[in-house]
């Protein structure tokens, strides 16, 4: 084994300890029926859980019901905290920690899921709902503020150790901080310092309801991930802020859902079948058309978000940096844990294999079977976030042809 390993050591954010270095990063499930936790969700992350993980993350849950985007996904109210409670006190049962990540999807929506015309920074149309936006009013920004501290309130009352803020991939405070979406004449749009006052104001609000006993993570772009979005400089003054805005550690990422998503996961989008698993006959027909020019291809390789990481472990001292994107095998994540960050985040690998975490403690050249199709993806959109590997049913041949495509078999 390898003696100097940080893997399998504790670490601290915040108030939280956790038990090791590895983080369920917030990979969205698609297990929430009626926008509330189901035993599904519960099973999932508790097989997490009992894989070793220091924390497993409950992804996306809504502060409102306008910040929805699909209709399986969680949404923070009264009604579900004892449907959490029971989430959480299985994860606890098998000695790791949880946190939820809270956010808002702005522009990402559908009137029939959110309840309403979609909001945003501005006003618009989003392509790649599509849906046409209402960019928000100044005298709503407080309010919604307020309903991100409410969701933190909540998820104390829920048992969770920590709360994950989701302000990037284009989802509504990167929609704020975004040139691309910020198109605001008032003092909340225009320069950075400008565009960061609703982000601000958010984490006023989290800071204050988060108090002394719960861990503030905050999911954060370092780039957008195409031209007009922010780059990397920006992404770094925003990183400076949200230190000075209490947040006690930063999870990096990057892209764009609704201009360059896979620039966030990387690989290809299995067109065929995200399409298969679609209700909407002109919208399968329409994506199956044109979706590999709206969606395109972002290769994949092992830490593909590091060389960007690295800059932000330069410039920001003062807090944990956990890094995220593209780890698969125990000898890239003690290569990245040596570069000085203090948590690594895993998604496909922990759908694929929940237990990597155990495995990699009795394997130091541990690499998980994930193959990249990004099936997972394609039908979380539509049914649930489930490895084709696992499955129940049989896929059909045109499915099957299309992951062995990808996959290079």
């Amino acid at each position: 084994m390898m003696n100097d390993s940080k893997l399998f050591t504790s670490a601290s954010i915040g108030p939280l300890t956790l038990r090791n270095r590895t983080i369920r990063s917030a990979a969205f499930e698609s297990m929430c029926p009626g926008n509330a936790p189901s035993r599904q969700l519960l099973d999932y992350h508790r097989s997490v859980a009992a894989g070793g993980v220091g924390m497993t993350t409950v992804a996306y849950a809504a502060v409102t019901r306008s910040g929805l985007s699909f209709d399986r996904q969680l949404w923070m109210r009264p009604e579900i905290v004892s449907g959490l409670r029971e989430v959480t006190d299985a994860v606890h049962k098998e000695g790791a920690a949880v946190s939820i990540q809270l956010g808002h999807c702005g522009n990402m929506s559908h009137k029939a899921i959110c309840g309403e015309t979609p909001v945003g920074a501005s006003t618009g149309f989003n392509l790649y709902s599509p849906t046409l936006v209402r960019g928000l009013r100044k005298d709503e920004l407080p309010q919604l503020a307020k309903a991100y501290a409410d969701s933190v309130r909540l998820a104390r009352e829920a048992g969770f150790d920590a709360v994950e803020i989701h302000a990037g991939h284009g989802y509504l405070i990167s929609q704020f901080l975004s040139p691309y979406t910020n198109h605001r004449k008032d003092e909340f749009g225009g320069s950075l310092e400008n565009r960061m006052r609703f982000m601000d104001m958010v984490m006023d609000e989290v800071m204050k309801a988060a108090g002394q006993d719960m861990a503030v993570l905050v999911k954060m772009n370092m780039r957008d991930g195409f031209k007009g979005g922010m780059e990397i400089d920006e992404c770094l003054a925003v990183a400076k802020r949200l230190v000075e805005d209490g947040a006690q550690a930063l999870v990096l990422s990057g892209g764009f859902v609704s201009k360059a998503p896979m620039y966030v996961m990387r690989g290809a989008m299995p067109i065929r079948t995200m399409t298969h698993y679609m209700d909407c006959w002109w919208l399968k027909y329409g994506v199956r058309m044109v979706g590999k020019w709206m969606i395109p291809t972002v290769p994949f390789k092992e830490a593909y978000f590091l060389e960007d990481a690295l800059r932000f472990r330069e410039a920001v001292k003062e807090i944990p940096l956990v890094y995220v994107g593209g780890l698969i095998a125990r000898d890239k994540i003690e290569e990245v844990l040596d570069k000085g960050f203090e948590f690594v985040q895993m998604g496909r690998a922990l759908l694929n294999e929940p237990g990597f975490v155990n495995r990699m403690r009795e394997d130091e050249h541990a690499r998980c079977d994930c193959g990249h199709s990004n099936y997972c993806i394609a039908r979380m959109y539509s049914v649930d976030m489930a490895c084709h590997k696992h499955l129940s049913e049989e896929l059909p041949p045109c499915l099957r042809k299309e992951i062995e495509r990808l996959e290079g078999k």
